[in-house]
């Protein structure tokens, strides 16, 4: 069984998306299982940078099926617009599947999404504003509309009449304002779509199953991070699905024992967006250099990420939490420079050190890092493609971190393009 889930283990934004790109090469299917196009991927490959959302990140290799998981919450739109961008581009779109189980997100979503988030006052989460949390509610309370639902005329003009007044009477009771949406214009965009949409709908359940027991090699794409997880992240600054490897079992439709390796996708530091706290957060000149040496600033948003150095307590808990067989150690190069590197081992919370990753956000809050300090590297590593080539101190930076978390680090990137990957062991093998 050649099956390998990649997961962020941090925040998000480790740079899951040139590992993708980078195995995609080798993988027959590509699935999304989760999320929505509120997570960006960013693939560089000969210097041209593509922005993806929705659409799995094989979509470069034209051999490659990418699947839209029953776990995605679809925004057609959104969709569409990736469509225009990779064909305008010169890349076949022809080769994606989306689930007829999967979930839609209206327009309704998205301005109730913005309602929610401006009625928190400072109490926001930080959301992308895309309306995934309230496609993800409408599918918990069982009121969703769903793309086999969307190819039925009859079945859709019957389940958006109901969705409509409800979302009026949302905006007009809770929010106190005129009613928003419109039947009959939510309704004809959409038809649309469902015409456009149709010849990529199918049980995509059927074909992971069947690709994983014919033997191809089959890539689960993660989105966001383990600490955005909506059950063991840092909530209530969290995502509304599960980005774990154990929600990729759900979000394809297939056994939780069809998923044989686990790549954690590891920022060599730690960055974030949105709101919550952030032990090893840096807010002096440090982190700004981190921020525009490593440009970061999130695909979809287009906010500046916090910036801290690298946490070992958040990454061993990733490591357990996904069960991890595997590290690919994300954007080294970027930590080129610094005289000195940091790494947080432990927490301290007043006398007490801590080793586990609380569940307590007031807890987290009151958290100080415990930091081992290595020394830095000056020399270019971007053009390296043997680890033994690297400078000792980013040899010693690496092998350290793969001590603290006792996960092995198989791929280092030292740059953005696919090219620029050092590869110590084959995820595919």
């Amino acid at each position: 069984m050649k099956t390998v889930a990649v997961v962020g283990s941090q925040w998000g934004d480790e740079g899951k998306g040139k590992v993708i790109d980078f195995l995609a090469t080798q993988a027959d299917v590509v699935i999304r299982g989760q999320g929505g196009n509120n997570a960006g991927h960013t693939l560089v490959v000969d210097g041209k940078k593509f922005a993806l959302r929705l659409i799995p990140s094989g979509i470069l290799n034209p051999n490659t099926i990418n699947v839209i998981g029953n776990g995605i919450v679809f925004d057609p739109k959104g969709f569409f617009e990736e469509i225009e961008m990779l064909e305008s581009n010169g890349i076949c779109t022809k080769n994606i599947k989306i689930s007829d189980r999967a979930h839609i997100v209206f327009p309704y979503h998205k301005e109730l999404d913005g309602l929610a988030e401006e009625a928190r006052g400072d109490n926001k989460i930080g959301t992308t504003k895309k309306g995934i949390g309230p496609c993800y509610m409408d599918k918990t309370e069982r009121s969703g509309i769903r793309v086999c639902d969307l190819m039925n005329k009859e079945v859709f003009a019957k389940k958006l009449k109901l969705q409509i007044e409800a979302k009026n009477k949302i905006v007009t009771g809770v929010y106190e304002k005129e009613a928003m949406f419109d039947f009959d214009e939510v309704y004809n965009e959409f038809i649309v779509y469902a015409e456009k949409m149709r010849p990529y709908v199918d049980d995509t359940t059927v074909i992971v199953y069947d690709a994983i027991r014919a033997g191809k090699k089959v890539l689960f794409e993660g989105a966001q991070g383990t600490l955005l997880d909506l059950d063991l992240g840092t909530y209530p600054f969290v995502t509304s699905s599960h980005p774990i490897s154990g929600g990729f079992a759900v979000g394809a439709g297939v056994g939780p024992n069809m998923i044989k390796d686990v790549v954690g996708i590891v920022k060599a530091y730690t960055t974030r967006v949105g709101e919550g706290p952030f032990v090893t957060e840096l807010f002096d000149e440090t982190g700004d250099r981190i921020r525009t040496q490593g440009h970061e600033f999130g695909t979809v948003t287009g906010r500046a990420r916090r910036c801290g150095w690298f946490d070992a307590v958040i990454v061993k808990y990733a490591a357990r939490v996904n069960g991890l067989t595997s590290i690919s150690f994300m954007l080294l190069d970027v930590l080129t420079g610094f005289d000195k590197i940091k790494i947080c081992t432990a927490y301290k919370m007043g006398d007490k050190i801590i080793n586990n990753f609380p569940a307590s956000l007031e807890d987290l809050a009151k958290c100080e890092p415990v930091y081992e300090e290595l020394d830095g590297w000056h020399e270019d590593i971007t053009k390296v493609e043997n680890f033994d080539d690297l400078p000792e101190n980013a040899k010693k930076y690496v092998a350290r971190i793969e001590e603290l978390i006792d996960v092995n680090i198989d791929l280092v990137s030292v740059g953005p393009n696919r090219t620029q990957t050092i590869i110590r062991k084959n995820i595919f093998a």
